[in-house]
């Protein structure tokens, strides 16, 4: 027997709330990165600096 998938946001919510504890892993066990920051340069702004919207 296989469950259906949800069709709305609220089935997957209340699908997620129905997980047991015993099958959600401790949060503090969960290894967690920084994404390394980023920055745009004049070069790469310039491509789009006409641009009233980018697409």
């Amino acid at each position: 027997m296989s469950t259906p998938d949800p069709d709305t946001m609220d089935e997957l919510i209340a699908d997620c709330a129905a997980i047991p504890s015993s099958l959600m892993a401790d949060p503090a066990v969960i290894p967690r990165s920084r994404a390394a920051h980023w920055s745009v340069d004049e070069k790469t702004a310039a491509q789009v600096a006409e641009l009233d919207e980018y697409v």
